[in-house]
């Protein structure tokens, strides 16, 4: 499917005392490139829960760190839908900075009905504008 690319700078913020992205931090760089993807397909997440009721929310999560991001660099994080399920989303996920992976990651997004926490089959709708 489509490949979405989304751009973050590190800010002293994201690093530990060496400079070093701190390893949590990458998650929160997917988590705002996933919210900006979703954006870019027409969903702004605040309105699907505040209208629909509907969230998004990782369900599982895989991980790999090839090397360090540094302060002041600025990364790339891609997403490539690989799999619309019935009430779950596949994506593979990739950060990059000077076209080198530092860090690679799939996971599960489970969409959920936002008053019972449930999962709920995804929108036609959405399905669609994905």
């Amino acid at each position: 499917m489509d490949l979405f690319q989304w751009s973050v700078r590190v800010y002293f913020e994201d690093v530990d005392s060496g400079g070093i992205v701190y390893y949590a931090n990458y998650l929160k760089f997917m988590e705002r490139a996933r919210t900006e993807w979703l954006r870019a397909d027409g969903l702004d997440v605040a309105e699907l829960e505040k209208k629909d009721r509907i969230l998004f929310v990782v369900k599982s999560l895989e991980i790999e760190y090839s090397r360090p991001a540094r302060l002041s660099d600025l990364l790339s994080v891609s997403i490539v839908l690989e799999e619309i399920g019935r009430v779950s989303l596949d994506l593979f996920q990739e950060i990059t900075y000077d076209k080198q992976v530092l860090c690679s990651g799939r996971l599960r997004l489970a969409c959920l009905h936002a008053d019972t926490l449930r999962p709920i089959r995804i929108p036609a709708g959405i399905i669609r504008s994905l």
